[in-house]
């Protein structure tokens, strides 16, 4: 009668370590929110954009969020708001807060490009491009602003 007792008792310690110690080491699920505001979608972004679509930031406990926020103004203000934990945007709005003397500024911590670069985009595959490919093409900016060149 004891050993079927003991038994007992040791099976339930057991079933309840299988169900409970498990939790014990579980990492904690819940995800980081972070928002990034980006002053424009643009080819530059794109390793950004592919780490996002195939979960690489969940896999970092990262819960971010993408925001269009048309104008470096505006990315300045929503960091400056603490709307966005993160803008991405040219740094001469961060430039024009800091000269005004203000206190609360914003710091550039990095560069994603030296330049505002510009890409020939084609609907059409061409093996060994060159500028004379464009003659008698029309190009389209990509901003507001840029013309349309008829080539």
């Amino acid at each position: 009668m004891m050993k079927k007792i003991i038994f007992s008792l040791v099976g339930i310690l057991i079933i309840l370590g299988i169900i409970f110690i498990p939790s014990i080491f579980k990492k904690d699920d819940k995800l980081t929110q972070v928002s990034v505001a980006e002053v424009a979608h643009s080819i530059f972004y794109a390793p950004q954009y592919i780490a996002d679509s195939l979960g690489y930031f969940e896999e970092e406990g990262l819960d971010v969020e993408i925001i269009l926020t048309s104008g470096a103004d505006k990315v300045t203000a929503a960091v400056l708001s603490g709307d966005v934990q993160i803008g991405f945007a040219g740094s001469e709005a961060t430039i024009y807060v800091y000269n005004q003397g203000e206190s609360d500024y914003l710091v550039n911590f990095s560069a994603l490009t030296k330049r505002d670069g510009s890409f020939i985009v084609s609907r059409e595959k061409y093996d060994n491009f060159t500028l004379n490919d464009m003659i008698g093409k029309t190009v389209i900016g990509g901003r507001k602003g840029h013309r349309v060149l008829n080539l």
